[in-house]
């Protein structure tokens, strides 16, 4: 039996959770994690929120996001490597998308790195493509990554 996903919102006071669970999630390769100053200063904004998802206790991943005006975006998600297709990421996608609507936001934007594994997750939970930036990224080794933009309308009851 697999143990249940839990989500919470949570503040500055989860920065050390967080960053634990970005270190380990995001490929060093890439440079595609941000450091905890960064993520402080946008958990500072207005209309900016974190959640945090466990299972059994232990750091599963995490979700920032914003609203600006009446739309969202889907800042950063990682889930961390032992909890990967057990529904964290969806699940982490759903209660970001129930806050985004409480805040009368009607559509959800993120990009990914155009090989980022986690595109598919995006694509299972209804995004589709809606633009493409080339070059968008520089990895570590100098290489240069296209970014991929998604969006989904988030329903309304």
């Amino acid at each position: 039996m697999t143990a249940s996903i839990e989500i919470r919102e949570a503040g500055r006071d989860a920065i050390e959770e967080m960053m634990s669970t970005m270190n380990q999630a995001f490929d060093p390769a890439y440079g595609e994690a941000w450091t905890a100053s960064q993520t402080l200063t946008m958990l500072a904004l207005p209309g900016v929120w974190l959640l945090l998802a466990r299972v059994g206790g232990m750091p599963a991943g995490f979700a920032l996001s914003r609203v600006i005006a009446d739309e969202a975006e889907l800042l950063l998600l990682a889930v961390a490597s032992p909890f990967r297709r057990r529904g964290v990421g969806s699940a982490l996608i759903d209660h970001t998308r129930n806050l985004a609507r409480a805040q009368n936001a009607f559509r959800i934007f993120l990009e990914v790195r155009h090989n980022n594994p986690a595109l598919q997750l995006y694509k299972n939970c209804g995004f589709a493509v809606v633009g493409r930036r080339p070059g968008y990224y520089r990895g570590k080794d100098n290489l240069l990554y296209d970014a991929i933009t998604l969006s989904s309308l988030i329903d309304r009851d």
